[in-house]
C-alpha cells in the first residue's frame, strides 16, 4: 500500500491531486497546527490574465490552534462575493457550469470548521475526476498518534496501515530521511510535480493556480492525464 499524509487545503493546486492520485490511501492531517498566511483557507484563481487571491474568512485563526479547531466566519456575504468573483472570471470557460456547481456545493455545505470545508473540496474534485483513493482524517482514525514527534507520527500511521510506501511532497526533503523510514521497513518517496500548461482563454499561461482553474478549462479525462505527470524520487 502507498499512503500520503497531508494538511487539507481549499481547492488546492494540481500538484496536491497528483499526490492524491499517486497513493492508495490519503490521510488528511487535520489535527496539526494551523498555518497562518498559508494555503489552508486561501488559493489563487485567474483574473484578467493574472492571478488573484481568494480567501475563506476565519474566526480567530491562530497557529496555536489545530486546523480542525478553526471555525469559518458565519456570513453569507463572503460566499456570495466569492461565487460572483468566480462567475465573473470564468463564465466563458468551457466547463464553467459543472465546476461552478461543485464550488457552490462545497462552500454552501453545512460546515463549521475550515478543515471540513477543505476536505470536502478535495473529495468533491476527486469524485468528479473519478479517483479511487481512500480518504481518512488523522483526527478520527489516528488520534492516539498525537503527541509523537513529527516523523514518528507519520511512521506510526504507515505501520497501522501496513503501508510499505510513504509518499511526501518534495518540500519534505529537508525534514525527513529515507534511512529513518527504512529502519521501520517503510520506503520514503518524494513526489516531484510537473505542472502542465493548458489554454486559459487567450492570455499568457499562469501556473500553479487552484484546481478550479484546471477544471474550468479541461475535461476530467484531460486532467487525469495531467495527474500522472510526476516523478517519485
Amino acid at each position: 500500500m502507498k499512503i500520503a499524509i497531508m494538511q487539507p487545503y481549499f481547492f488546492p493546486y494540481i500538484g496536491y491531486f497528483q499526490l492524491v492520485n499517486a497513493v492508495d490511501k490519503f490521510v488528511f492531517y487535520d489535527d496539526v497546527n494551523f498555518i497562518t498566511r498559508g494555503w489552508i483557507n486561501r488559493n489563487r484563481i485567474l483574473c484578467h490574465g493574472k492571478d488573484m487571491l481568494i480567501t475563506v474568512p476565519l474566526k480567530n485563526a491562530s497557529q496555536n490552534k489545530l486546523i480542525n479547531e478553526i471555525k469559518i466566519v458565519e456570513d453569507e456575504r463572503w460566499k456570495q462575493k466569492l461565487s460572483k468573483t468566480l462567475e465573473m472570471n470564468y463564465k466563458k470557460a468551457p466547463y464553467f457550469s459543472v465546476v461552478y456547481a461543485i464550488f457552490q456545493n462545497v462552500i454552501n455545505c453545512d460546515t463549521t470548521f475550515i478543515s471540513d470545508m477543505c476536505i470536502n473540496s478535495v473529495m468533491a474534485v476527486s469524485h468528479y475526476l473519478g479517483l479511487s483513493t481512500i480518504f481518512e482524517k488523522s483526527s478520527e482514525k489516528y488520534p492516539d498518534t498525537r503527541g509523537l514527534k513529527r516523523e514518528q507520527r507519520l511512521i506510526e500511521i504507515c505501520q497501522k496501515n501496513n503501508a510499505k510506501n510513504y509518499i511526501n511532497p518534495s518540500g519534505g526533503k529537508e525534514l525527513y530521511k529515507k534511512e529513518d523510514f527504512l529502519r521501520q521497513n517503510i520506503n520514503l518517496f518524494f513526489i516531484e510535480n510537473t505542472l502542465p500548461t493548458y489554454k486559459q482563454f487567450n492570455h499568457d499561461f499562469v501556473q500553479g493556480l487552484s484546481i478550479i482553474d484546471v477544471m474550468m478549462f479541461n475535461s476530467p479525462e484531460e486532467i487525469k492525464k495531467m495527474l500522472n505527470q510526476y516523478k517519485l524520487v
